[in-house]
């Protein structure tokens, strides 16, 4: 009921709309989405399925399992059906900030509310939609995305664009995507995906401790100092050019000075990497660094801080934590 509610509602605003192909395209790709998944038991139990496959469903159903059980988190029909799409990503987004900004562009929604980047379900119409931005005068960066929540009023099923993840890989996907439907804030993007990290992090944390994964979590803790060394690159420079843009330059100055920062983000970056021996993990975005790629990565960690100190605070009870969560939430 809560899913065809949520669909009704969605169509409702789609008449007289400006972004109507926007939304309409969002109900298309994901009910076309929808309407190929199967039950991962069928999937598993069906003779065609290859090996391979089969393995990484029954890790997901165990991995699915301990999150209800151990996190506390939504024990519902999400990632208990499967579907093989016919491409790399599940949908594509398309994050823009003005040409002297860090922050993103805000698109706000009758239902989801105001987020800072518009997701599509075909590579080229978030290229059309990139395109768009930049003929506006935007810094754009587009990425291509595995998964997506649906914050409970689906039930989302595990995808052929993550399926084939590592043991620590999959599990965090599968951890942070159930956090939004515990917690999720209107019009707050870096509440939403900080908070999702948060339990994602620790979530690994315990399903490798509670598996003996011991070499596996040597690997996640590695991987855990890799990204918080790239995230406080991309932090630094953020705060660099933030400074920069509230200076009272002419514009001719201010872009020859802000070419000057990416040319130096790209320095900062290869020595990072060479001091990772040559870990290229992070190319991808780093391809061509601008506004919106500051903006996007900001997105999912400006306040992991505050809200890991909660949990730590919070005695390491999920439960108290999501409560106290809530509660911070709601004060805003």
């Amino acid at each position: 009921m809560r899913a065809s509610g949520f669909l009704l509602a969605l169509t409702a605003v789609l008449s007289g709309c400006a972004t109507g192909a926007y939304y309409a395209q969002a109900i298309e790709g994901h009910a076309a989405l929808m309407a190929i998944a199967r039950p991962v038991d069928e999937v598993i139990g069906d003779a065609a399925t290859p090996p391979a496959l089969r393995a990484q469903l029954v890790l997901a159903g165990s991995i699915r399992n301990f999150a209800s059980r151990a996190l506390k988190l939504p024990d519902n029909g999400s990632y208990r059906s499967y579907a093989a799409l016919d491409r790399k990503y599940a949908v594509w987004n398309v994050v823009a900030a003005p040409e002297f900004s860090v922050e993103a562009v805000q698109s706000c929604f009758p239902v989801a509310g105001c987020v800072s980047y518009r997701g599509f379900f075909v590579q080229d119409a978030a290229e059309t939609h990139a395109a768009a931005q930049r003929a506006k005068g935007l810094d754009v960066h587009v990425t291509g995305v595995p998964a997506y929540s649906t914050l409970g009023w689906f039930d989302d099923p595990l995808l052929s664009t993550f399926i084939d993840y590592r043991n620590t890989q999959l599990a965090r996907l599968i951890f942070h995507e159930l956090a939004h439907q515990v917690v999720y804030v209107e019009d707050d993007s870096t509440f939403n995906e900080s908070f999702a990290v948060v339990v994602e992090e620790e979530g690994v944390r315990r399903w490798l401790a509670s598996t003996g994964r011991e070499g596996a979590l040597d690997g996640f803790l590695a991987a855990q100092a890799r990204l918080r060394g790239f995230v406080a690159l991309i932090d630094d420079a953020r705060t660099r050019l933030e400074r920069l843009y509230a200076e009272p330059i002419a514009v001719d100055a201010m872009r020859a000075r802000k070419r000057i920062e990416f040319v130096a983000l790209a320095t900062r970056y290869a020595q990072l990497t060479a001091r990772w021996g040559g870990f290229s993990g992070y190319d991808r975005f780093m391809a061509a660094p601008n506004n919106a790629l500051l903006a996007s990565i900001a997105t999912y960690t400006q306040r992991v801080p505050e809200l890991r100190r909660l949990f730590v605070e919070s005695g390491g009870d999920f439960d108290v934590f999501y409560a106290r969560v809530r509660a911070l939430a709601a004060s805003r």
